[in-house]
């Protein structure tokens, strides 16, 4: 929930506004003129605004300048009762988040508002490095391994530049955290900084959600539109799953990476746009050039300064102080009081592989603190959070016993050569059936879950001779 401040001179549309956002559990502030809303916002600044462009006095354009001198991150929705005034066009040039026209249905003006509130709450809200885990902050990026400290460098080294970023990490180890604090530490962290999904979005809307379009571009276009990579003009854009994005796009990134300018869809002028460019991907970049899927160009382009993240599985060591954050912050929310964990809990997920990384432990534990019925958590909470009948609180030390035993019979049944190198290999066959067998012989996903590359894994299948029982459509040999 948020404080909308809703500007227009007609008194029943801002009664209405006050009724309808109300009900949906906002808190509603009221003005009929931009000075009035100036003087607001220069008081107690609100989480947005929703303003009418025509307005006694001030106009809406001189108002919603003023509002970005104030806050220059502060969503603004814009209304007007004509489709094609150039009053709304200039706002949405300014960094407007969007213009609506009167009348509007009321689920989608809802649903813009909840977008707009949420994009100002990710733009405010700070991410904190390295923060003590007991703090509970709301957003926070975790962790004192070797690996994690060579994230906080890179993220120092390379935020107060505008070179562009590529972050690269499986799904769930925080990428759009990392994205956030090179922008808060940026050289413009009071301008816009926008994210922009590239698997959300269906790819027959993408193009015109990133550059916007002209009146006429396409069946529906009654109006010219603003895209979001304009919006964010002097800010930051973050193309989150990068890897995803349609080849037609991929053009247009690059062209917007070494000109500075975008094309509107249906337009032909270059519009000069100043953005800072952060992408992000789980996919293997360099797997989907060889298949031709990823432009070669806007790879080099993309990956001035790479930053990886690494694997829950490459940083055991800070799962404990993960968890105390989660349980920290989670209590928080709740309202309720800190339980704690148990060191047979602990030793627990320092034992479970996290194929979902950060994100899944963060929901385990939120679940686990859920399902708590007094004392600290146990390993039975765990066990329910992550959907299991039961977890034996040995079961770390039973899995390594039993690999240490088989470990004990190679090496003293004298029967084996180049001992070493052969042990190794056996574990790999298996770790790699077993890869095949969870993903159900889909080579690609399989690889995914080893975190190696297609080809590497296609070569360990020959060399081990692997028999693939299950083809899945759409991944060939």
């Amino acid at each position: 929930m948020g404080e909308i401040l809703i500007v227009d001179d007609d008194a029943q549309l801002r009664q209405s506004f006050d009724k309808l956002l109300t009900e949906e559990g906002h808190t509603i502030r009221t003005a009929p003129k931009g000075e009035t809303a100036i003087a607001m916002i220069r008081e107690c600044a609100p989480d947005m605004v929703v303003m009418d462009v025509r307005l006694p006095g001030m106009s809406g354009l001189e108002t919603f300048r003023e509002i970005r001198e104030i806050e220059p991150r502060l969503p603004v929705i814009v209304m007007t009762a004509f489709g094609t005034t150039e009053t709304a066009i200039e706002a949405t040039k300014l960094g407007a988040f969007e213009y609506v026209l009167k009348p509007f249905d009321i689920p989608d003006i809802l649903a813009l508002i909840d977008q707009a509130l949420e994009a100002g709450r990710f733009m405010r809200a700070r991410v904190e490095i390295d923060a003590v885990p007991e703090a509970g902050s709301t957003e926070a990026i975790i962790g004192r391994s070797k690996a994690m400290q060579e994230v906080y460098k890179a993220i120092g080294r390379v935020a107060p530049t505008d070179a562009t970023v590529l972050i690269r990490g499986e799904s769930g180890t925080g990428k759009e955290l990392v994205a956030r604090a090179i922008y808060q530490h940026s050289l413009r962290p009071d301008q816009p900084f926008l994210v922009i999904n590239c698997v959300a979005i269906p790819e027959t809307l993408l193009e015109s959600e990133l550059f916007g379009y002209e009146k006429g571009a396409f069946t529906g276009a009654v109006s010219r539109r603003v895209g979001k990579i304009q919006q964010a003009h002097n800010g930051t854009v973050f193309l989150d799953e990068i890897g995803d994005m349609p080849s037609s796009i991929q053009a247009k990134i690059l062209r917007l990476l070494q000109e500075k300018s975008i094309e509107r869809l249906g337009g032909r002028e270059p519009i000069p746009v100043d953005v800072r460019m952060i992408a992000a991907t789980n996919r293997d970049l360099e797997a989907a050039l060889t298949e031709g899927r990823f432009r070669e160009d806007l790879y080099y382009r993309l990956k001035v300064v790479t930053l990886r993240l690494p694997p829950l599985r490459d940083r055991f060591d800070d799962i404990p102080l993960l968890a105390d954050y989660f349980l920290a912050r989670f209590s928080k929310e709740m309202s309720a009081d800190n339980p704690g964990i148990t060191k047979k809990a602990t030793t627990f997920l320092r034992g479970h592989h996290w194929p979902g990384n950060v994100r899944e432990l963060s929901n385990t534990i939120q679940k686990a603190l859920i399902f708590n019925r007094g004392g600290p958590i146990s390993l039975e909470d765990m066990a329910q959070a992550m959907g299991r009948e039961r977890v034996s609180a040995g079961a770390e030390s039973n899995a390594n016993e039993a690999i240490r035993q088989w470990v004990r019979e190679t090496l003293t049944s004298g029967t084996a050569k180049d001992t070493f190198n052969s042990l190794m290999d056996h574990f790999a066959a298996v770790l790699i059936s077993e890869a095949l067998e969870l993903t159900s012989g889909n080579r690609t996903r399989a690889a995914e879950l080893l975190g190696v590359s297609r080809p590497t894994l296609l070569s360990k299948i020959e060399k081990y001779r692997l028999r693939i029982e299950t083809s899945v459509k759409g991944d060939s040999p």
